[in-house]
């Protein structure tokens, strides 16, 4: 495939008219994202300049014509469109170590702590026993009454069944006319009375504890949430450089569920059986002897025995589950939003494949998950039902030996199908606790991850004013991997109220600067100041406060333009948004064009907006945070030359009276800095006015400021190309002899 660059409207024989139109899209560029592709199409468009692309197989040899009798254009010069492509590249690749191909790492759990199932449990009793919210505490009281009350009325139902079937299995009992109070009628009546009055009575416990308890869950569940988005927001930048967000989002998304069901399954299910289960046992022995109560736990300890051991086996399958559902949920994520690009390259099917080898490796693994819970119902129905089977018989000969009744038997039969169900059910919750376990470990674990970027105990609030805002960098060495260092011993001051440029290659380390000066890391060596103060020594928040910055790529919340802008000082008024968007040249656009005005939605990440735009929304953002110190870091290099004077004349306006640093590829855009530093390899090559820096034709940023300017020329060029080939074709057709 052939990648050409031709002037926008020019007519080609055999081609007609080429326009923006036509099927060639900007998303050929298959290593950007869909954000940075837009970009790079709009600076290609500024140039006069689209691409296309030729695939030599279906337009016959690159050299000839096409099968359609349409000349090749592979003779167009490439460069601009390297230029520009080269710049949109993800440029924290070039740095060693900022890139996310670590495995581990993309699971944002390679520094965390190991933690275990006893960790979280013991984590989630904090939530359920809170020091600090006695009406919980009161609910979890109440709730746990209503638990043990219900169960000691269940277990007379079994009783009234005994003392019913007694009383109709004795025939003087029968017709007792004259006595009204001992007639079958009125007694049966009673007792059938008293069961449905016991089984309604512990139904309306049960139904009451869950009630009660549901504030104290839904409450933990909160909590817990809260807090694990708080974590997350406090977790070094590293981190969330190396995320999957598929993945991540899913893994929150079940650790939340299974706190909800373990919550549900200890209160409602474990407790309740254990206090069962033991009432049941008591109850055996002192009524029917110790071999009923063996022969009870006996059943029950097998039945407990055979659903860990089949539980702890069936543990992988769900763990294979987990791991094939959170890999095609993160393919899914990633082919739909890239979503032209597949279609601009045909690869639906490619994707719907790659799509389906993980489904399958889920289907696998839920196979097996399925046949292993058929094998654990029925073992856990034998071994039940041998259980019932053995205390019945013990019962049918103790009748025949008249030392139990057959309501004994009722008694014994009932109070053992009571128990059948909560432990039939607890198999259930034991192996769905373990899962859930499972699916909460992860989000433990991100609680577990420290932050290395955080605020001394105690430190003092950063001391800054515009007037007082001087940055010094003192001999400053950073390194992403240990070996690999980015800058070099770095030293340089910002004076209060000035304009420092920092220009270089791709790589040399300026954004790495951005992130050092806003703290994201910590340099190996050396001081970063400001006003004299060093920024690992103070408040950390105090000290991101007092700088704001301008991303190049500006991503923006799907929500209204208002609300995007108002996010710098959610404290300040509607009249400093518009203020603030007046100063960043946005207002009578956001007045005119938009169809909401302020409250326009700007889609996902703001991809409804050009890049003008989302620039000029970003920069009025900085304005409602009003700091000392402003960083604009490459912020106007994918705008087309109109749009780029309109966001610098901002701004100039913005910068007044405040320390800034612009980080800048394209120089045009930094010739009234106060003073533009040269970075080369992570150390300052050249410093120096604009100037003062032209006036050495050697030095470094005069050949990198040549070399932008020839790009323009580009065009003229490719316009001399295209008439020396028509030249050419002319020459060719004269020269062929007339027949």
């Amino acid at each position: 495939m052939a990648v050409v660059l031709v002037r926008c409207g020019l007519s080609l024989s055999g081609c007609g008219r080429i326009s923006l139109n036509d099927s060639v899209k900007w998303h050929l560029y298959r290593d950007l994202s869909t954000l940075q592709a837009a970009q790079c199409h709009r600076l290609l468009r500024s140039n006069r300049s689209v691409c296309l692309i030729h695939k030599s197989k279906q337009h016959g040899d690159q050299r000839g014509s096409s099968s359609e009798g349409r000349p090749n254009l592979t003779f167009a010069k490439t460069t601009l469109f390297q230029k520009v492509y080269q710049r949109f590249l993800p440029r924290r690749l070039w740095h060693p170590g900022a890139s996310n191909l670590n495995p581990q790492e993309l699971q944002g759990l390679s520094d965390a702590k190991s933690v275990t199932g006893t960790d979280i449990l013991r984590a989630m009793m904090t939530y359920i026993w809170p020091k600090d919210n006695v009406g919980v505490k009161v609910r979890v009281v109440a709730a746990v009454s209503l638990l043990i009350g219900a169960k000691v009325v269940n277990v007379q139902v079994p009783f009234i069944f005994k003392y019913g079937v007694d009383y109709l299995n004795k025939p003087e009992n029968w017709l007792h006319m004259t006595d009204p109070s001992s007639t079958l009628i009125t007694t049966a009546t009673a007792i059938m009375i008293g069961y449905g009055v016991a089984r309604a009575t512990a139904a309306g416990f049960n139904e009451l504890r869950n009630a009660v308890f549901a504030k104290v869950a839904q409450n933990s569940i909160r909590r817990l949430a809260q807090n694990v988005f708080l974590h997350l927001h406090s977790l070094d930048l590293n981190f969330h450089l190396s995320r999957q967000t598929g993945a991540l989002s899913k893994a929150i998304d079940r650790g939340t569920r299974g706190i909800n069901f373990v919550l549900s399954a200890l209160v409602f299910n474990v407790v309740p059986t254990l206090f069962e289960v033991s009432l049941v046992t008591g109850i055996m022995y002192y009524k029917c002897g110790g071999q009923f109560a063996l022969v009870t736990l006996g059943c029950i300890g097998a039945y407990t025995a055979f659903t860990l051991i089949i539980t702890q086996w069936r543990t992988r399958f769900r763990v294979m589950m987990n791991k094939a559902d959170a890999e095609a949920g993160n393919k899914a994520i990633d082919s739909l939003i890239n979503y032209e690009t597949v279609k601009y390259f045909n690869n639906e099917k490619y994707e719907a494949d790659k799509y389906d080898v993980h489904l399958k490796k889920y289907e696998q693994a839920s196979l097996k998950t399925t046949t292993s819970l058929a094998l654990l119902n029925w073992g856990q129905n034998a071994i039940f039902s041998v259980g019932i089977a053995a205390v019945m018989v013990m019962a049918s000969q103790n009748i025949m030996q008249g030392t139990m009744t057959v309501g004994d038997l009722v008694m014994v039969n009932g109070l053992l199908f009571q128990l059948s169900l909560p432990l039939n059910f607890l198999g259930s919750v034991y192996r769905e606790v373990r899962q859930s376990l499972i699916d909460m470990h992860t989000m433990f674990n991100l609680l577990s991850l420290s932050t290395h970027i955080k605020s001394d105990v105690g430190a003092p609030v950063l001391q800054v004013s515009p007037p007082e805002s001087t940055i010094t960098f003192q001999d400053v060495v950073f390194e992403y991997v240990p070996g690999q260092r980015i800058l070099q011993g770095l030293s340089f001051t910002v004076p209060s109220g000035k304009k420092i440029a920092i220009v270089g290659g791709s790589g040399s380390g300026k954004s790495t600067i951005v992130r050092l000066l806003y703290r994201f890391y910590d340099p190996q060596a050396g001081r970063i100041l400001i006003n004299g103060q060093d920024i690992r020594h103070v408040d950390l928040d105090s000290m991101r406060r007092a700088v704001g910055v301008v991303p190049q790529d500006c991503v923006l919340f799907h929500d209204t333009v208002f609300h995007n802008i108002h996010y710098g000082n959610l404290n300040k008024s509607e009249q400093d948004v518009y203020h603030a968007a007046e100063m960043a040249e946005i207002h009578d656009a956001i007045m005119t064009r938009f169809p909401k005005k302020y409250e326009t939605q700007v889609g996902e990440r703001g991809l409804k907006l050009s890049g003008g735009e989302k620039q000029r929304i970003a920069i009025a953002r900085a304005i409602m945070k009003d700091p000392p110190i402003l960083v604009y870091d490459e912020a106007t290099s994918s705008l087309d030359t109109i749009t780029e004077q309109n966001i610098l004349h901002a701004l100039r306006r913005v910068t007044r009276g405040r320390t800034t640093i612009v980080i800048a590829h394209r120089l045009s855009t930094v010739v009234d800095a106060d003073e533009i530093l040269v970075l080369k390899d992570g150390s300052i090559a050249e410093r120096g006015t604009h100037r003062s820096l032209m006036s050495d034709h050697d030095s470094l940023y005069s050949h990198l400021w040549h070399k932008q300017s020839a790009v323009p020329d580009l065009e003229n060029t490719h316009k001399q190309q295209m008439r020396d080939r028509e030249g050419e074709v002319i020459d060719e057709k004269s020269s062929i002899p007339h027949s």
